[in-house]
Formats: C-alpha cells, sequence, structure tokens
C-alpha cells in the first residue's frame, strides 16, 4: 500500500486529504490513494468542514492553526493542505503513516 504524497516546501509541507463530512466524530479514517482520508463531525456547510478541519489538523499535528491552510478545494471533498513548521518525516510519525 502506497502512503500519502506529502510534499516538501519551504518551512513545511503540502498534501492532500479526502475529506468526509458529517461523520460521528472527527478522525483520520485511513490511507485513499495518496491522499489521506479524514472523517469530520461538521457538515458540509458555510464553511463548517474547512474550520473543522483545519482545528483538528493543527491539534493532531501540534502546530496553531495558523500554521494550517487549505490552499486548494475550499468548496470540493479533495483539499490541499499546507502545513509550517514541520517536516516530512514528522508528519508521517504524527499520522502514523508510512510509504
Amino acid at each position: 500500500m502506497a502512503g500519502i504524497a506529502i510534499r516538501e516546501i519551504d518551512g513545511g509541507v503540502v498534501f492532500t486529504v479526502k475529506v468526509v463530512p458529517g461523520a460521528s466524530r472527527t478522525e483520520i479514517s485511513g490511507i485513499m490513494g495518496d491522499k489521506l482520508k479524514i472523517k469530520v463531525s461538521a457538515p458540509a456547510e458555510k464553511g463548517k468542514v474547512n474550520r473543522c478541519l483545519v482545528e483538528f489538523l493543527a491539534k493532531t499535528i501540534g502546530v496553531k492553526k495558523s500554521d494550517v491552510s487549505i490552499i486548494s478545494g475550499q468548496t470540493s471533498r479533495s483539499k490541499q493542505i499546507r502545513v509550517l513548521g514541520i517536516s516530512d518525516e514528522s508528519l508521517r510519525d504524527r499520522f502514523k503513516v508510512n510509504d
């Protein structure tokens, strides 16, 4: 099984997530191709999923919310995420994801 595609950028990383809104709780639910699949408890309305996703990722990774941003896919279930202040290796350790 291939791991998620994580690209290192200056000062951080970029990766793609597949978001499933309206779940009973927010959690990482596995890998889908080269994307990290995350279920979020927020409904898909008025940016609630995006806010919930950013808060969850910041807490899970151990960075400030301002270090996590959605750089594409704001209205899509597939979103590109940028996280500053972390390396590819550290991110994989936090998510317990290996290639």
